[in-house]
């Protein structure tokens, strides 16, 4: 399995850095946490490794290749894929159409079946809905969607920025289980959020940004007990 790895990150907009030598790893397997506020970064950290915003300094690397410089679509080819934040389904498509739209690089039918029959046994609550559109459909239903649709790319990493995001706490926590429940079928997860309690719940290791920089870094248990974090998002 490969290891996606930022190394030395410094990149922006116009003139103004935003990230400034952010190095993270995230181990394969496994469920890696980014914590942050609003304004930290985050958003730009996952626009860079999905070549949306380039380096200006430092490398991705994804196992030996480094990413930088590369196209979007070719990124997601090597197996990366990103469930963005908002959701952001397709409101005049269907379910069925959405998910599809997942998994537009495979041309393999019994391969596209299986993973339809893996999302439909994940949310059956889409297999119902197949042919609503997206758009008609409540926030936490739109969230399967959304994830339902990252997991039909059979990523090797999936990104998943802020999923807590404008949902209630009864769905926060369903998708909170998907979530673990998708990395323990073998998917590694970077998961990108403010919701610090119910990330490290399920991370096994993170980081924390804070004007773009990382601050603190360790395992979940770590960053539970570390006072930095607990002042930041624990009172």
């Amino acid at each position: 399995m490969m290891t996606l790895k930022v190394q030395g990150l410094t990149t922006g907009y116009d003139k103004v850095n935003v990230l400034h030598d952010v190095s993270i790893e995230v181990a394969p397997g496994k469920i890696t946490c980014i914590l942050g506020a609003n304004g930290a970064g985050k958003s730009t950290l996952i626009r860079s490794i999905l070549g949306l915003t380039p380096p200006r300094q430092g490398r991705i690397l994804w196992g030996e290749r480094d990413l930088a410089g590369a196209k979007t679509h070719a990124i997601i080819a090597s197996g990366i894929s990103c469930i963005p934040e908002g959701r952001k389904v397709f409101p005049r498509m269907t379910v069925a159409e959405n998910l599809a739209l997942g998994a537009f690089l495979e041309t393999d039918a019994g391969l596209l079946r299986e993973r339809l029959a893996r999302v439909y046994e994940t949310f059956p609550r889409l297999k119902e809905r197949a042919d609503q559109l997206a758009g008609t459909m409540s926030g936490g239903e739109q969230a399967m969607v959304s994830i339902g649709r990252g997991m039909m790319a059979a990523p090797k990493v999936l990104i998943i920025d802020e999923p807590s995001l404008g949902l209630s706490p009864l769905y926060v926590k369903e998708n909170f289980n998907v979530i673990r429940q998708i990395n323990e079928l073998g998917t590694t997860v970077l998961l990108v959020e403010q919701n610090a309690r119910q990330t490290l719940a399920i991370s096994h290791y993170g980081y924390v940004l804070s004007q773009g920089r990382v601050v603190t870094a360790g395992t979940a248990a770590e960053l539970e007990r570390s006072d930095d974090v607990r002042s930041a998002y624990f009172g």
